[in-house]
């Protein structure tokens, strides 16, 4: 005859009903609980000026537009991508502190904004590049970093564009006439690029011969200004 090795076997565990009753309260505020982070994770809010793109796996899926909207917890995430908000790069200065007495930085960016004429003179072109996503889709998968790649559009164009003038229709009368050519020419590289994004505007800031030569620059304008009059 087999030995009986579980001492459990046959004994009646006689669990108080309080015991019961704790163990059945647990058991509710768990499910309760993982009930919540259900619906919690189900669940997202797209602002006024956003899209969601949702993804399955990785894979796109479908674009959600503002408002509360469902996805399948766990499975489906969503990136935000901002559509109406406008978005812009600065190059050869840093904005520190925007507000009603707006403070900008230039030290470490000369290497972005000194540039080469098309006379063989040297000009530093500050400039700022205001754009929007239009494109949520190509935004995300066309490009592995649009941002990026649309900052190093808008330094190569620029400097393509400052390089046909002279020294003097940069700093002078050819400022507005540049900024649209840059507009036109980088909005071309970026449809053909897919990146997504529209230019609404390309400003030039400020542009000034480089400090090393500022002084002699400057002297020789008031002896054309002075050969003038």
């Amino acid at each position: 005859m087999a030995e009986n090795n579980n001492p459990f076997e046959g004994t009646d565990l006689n669990i108080p009903p309080q015991i019961k009753n704790l163990l059945g309260n647990v058991k509710g505020i768990a499910i309760a609980v993982a009930a919540f982070i259900l619906v919690f994770a189900s669940f997202y809010t797209v602002e006024p000026e956003e899209v969601g793109v949702v993804q399955r796996f990785g894979e796109y899926q479908r674009t959600a537009e503002p408002g509360l909207n469902f996805k399948i917890p766990f499975v489906e995430t969503t990136r935000i991508v901002p559509v109406e908000r406008q978005l812009k790069q600065e190059f050869g200065y840093r904005t520190v502190q925007s507000g009603v007495q707006t403070t900008y930085t230039k030290a470490g960016y000369v290497d972005e904004s000194l540039m080469l004429t098309g006379d063989l003179n040297l000009a530093n072109v500050q400039w700022v590049v205001q754009y929007r996503v239009s494109d949520p889709y190509n935004y995300l998968f066309k490009v592995r970093n649009p941002d990026n790649t649309l900052r190093d559009l808008s330094e190569a164009v620029t400097r393509q564009i400052v390089g046909d003038r002279t020294v003097n229709e940069v700093l002078t009368v050819g400022r507005a006439e540049i900024a649209s050519e840059v507009k036109v020419l980088l909005q071309e590289m970026t449809r053909e690029y897919s990146l997504g994004i529209e230019i609404a505007q390309v400003v030039l800031q400020d542009i000034n011969p480089p400090e090393s030569v500022k002084q002699a620059f400057n002297a020789v304008n008031e002896a054309q200004q002075e050969r003038e009059t």
